[in-house]
């Protein structure tokens, strides 16, 4: 009998196979394929198994793969999938189930024996005994049914204490982590690592300022106010209450620059007094060193997974501006001098001057080759993460905006806020300001040609 990890190695190794026909790498596969690079190579080396088929016919078609082969590879895809459902304990269950009775079972029926047949004596006579029926040996499927039972019982009575204590814990006004959800006295919102002040909101209904955050399960910060707003990170809505447990986890990169080089900040300092551009992974640091902020536009790179196998769907992406005033003054540095590539990822885009921005999906472009644009709902799982890129740009204003994500798993509904470490992403135009590139050569800040 073929083993669960065999059927998982045969599938994988024909993706293997179909993989070496061509001359790519697992990169460039999953950039024509629209999905995570690593996602890929966990499916050639037998790590995950896709949920869908669809994925891995797109790769199977990408690398040649004949209609017989993708049949079978069909056929492997099926009983892969079989595998990784399949309980573990599933066949050790079947074994002890006709396993023969225990040692200790035998020895009652032998002595049950023993006691049935009477003992020789001399006289032929013997006196008359009351029958008595021998006890009767417990079967061994009772056992293993009362053991099943007991567990189950254990599970019920442990599931109805955890929600008794989350409604005790709802009432006493504390979160998931043991903390306080109210603002404590005395406590005010942290610096900003950007230079400026965030822009007046329109949309907060706390009377007061004074907001204290902490860390959530995933390592995100979030509000702890209760009037703040969405909830984030490791808290979920589900029919309008607070529960824990949230099924996926997320990061937020908001420093992406476009094609990895093109990007523009504006800064209230003359060109001889702001630092040369770092390189792209050094632009968050370099940018609260600065004082900069985005200008013209804003790309948030998100990455959400599920925290099990257990499938959880994307269902919406929302925006919500929560501050617009004029655009900042200063000047505007570009961090390249001309750049471009092949790759153009798809994406959505936003545009922060209209009135209700929306999300709208992008398709990508990689050496000519289309790249579908990324449609919502779309499911997720630790085996199977995925990446939203989300442009935002704006002509005409300096907007605070964060966005929304409403998710669904097993029957829960819950929303994710995803902003700038507890703050909204903050963009400003750079219509009508100065604007200077690095001379690498002079080693200063030049105006852009």
């Amino acid at each position: 009998m073929v083993s669960g990890q065999d059927e998982v190695a045969e599938f994988a190794g024909l993706l293997r196979q179909f993989k070496e026909r061509t001359d790519r790498s697992y990169g460039s596969l999953a950039r024509r394929l629209g999905m995570n690079t690593s996602t890929l190579h966990r499916y050639c080396a037998g790590d995950a198994v896709p949920q869908d088929f669809a994925p891995v016919e797109r790769f199977a078609a990408l690398c040649g793969a004949s209609a017989e082969e993708r049949m079978e590879l069909h056929r492997l895809w099926l009983l892969a999938v079989a595998a990784r459902q399949r309980p573990k304990g599933a066949a050790e269950s079947k074994e002890e189930a006709e396993e023969p009775a225990a040692p200790e079972e035998a020895a009652a029926t032998e002595a049950e024996t023993e006691t049935e047949t009477p003992p020789e004596v001399e006289d032929a006579t013997p006196a008359p005994q009351p029958h008595r029926p021998p006890p009767p040996g417990p079967r061994p499927w009772y056992r293993r049914r009362r053991a099943t039972v007991v567990a189950a019982v254990a599970a019920v009575l442990l599931a109805t204490l955890g929600t008794l204590a989350a409604l005790d814990t709802d009432r006493g006004g504390r979160g998931a982590d043991g903390r306080r959800t109210g603002a404590g006295p005395g406590t005010s919102a942290p610096a900003d690592p950007r230079g400026t002040s965030p822009a007046p909101t329109t949309t907060s209904p706390s009377p007061s300022t004074s907001k204290s955050h902490s860390k959530s399960e995933d390592g995100s910060t979030k509000p702890s106010s209760p009037q703040d707003g969405p909830t984030t990170g490791a808290q979920s809505t589900q029919k309008g209450k607070p529960v824990g447990g949230l099924p996926l986890t997320w990061s937020a990169d908001s420093h992406v620059w476009a094609e990895g080089c093109g990007h523009d900040y504006v800064i209230n300092r003359p060109p001889a007094q702001v630092a040369p551009p770092p390189p792209a992974q050094d632009a968050r640091t370099w940018a609260g060193a600065q004082g900069a902020v985005h200008g013209r536009e804003t790309i948030v790179r998100v990455t959400v997974q599920g925290r099990t196998s257990t499938a959880v769907v994307l269902e919406a992406l929302r925006v919500r501006v929560v501050g617009r005033t004029a655009p900042l003054k200063g000047n505007a540095y570009a961090m390249n001098q001309g750049c471009g590539g092949a790759l153009t990822p798809r994406f959505f885009a936003v545009d922060l001057d209209k009135d209700r921005p929306i999300a709208r999906p992008m398709a990508g472009s990689d050496a000519g080759t289309p790249i579908p644009a990324m449609r919502l709902p779309y499911r997720v799982s630790a085996e199977d993460p995925e990446v939203l890129l989300v442009t935002a740009r704006t002509a005409g204003c300096a907007c605070d905006w964060y966005l929304e994500l409403d998710w669904s798993s097993q029957g829960r509904t819950g929303t994710i806020r995803i902003d700038d470490d507890g703050r909204p992403f903050r963009t400003t135009a750079i219509k009508g300001l100065p604007r200077y590139m690095y001379d690498t050569e002079a080693r200063e800040w030049g105006p852009y040609a």
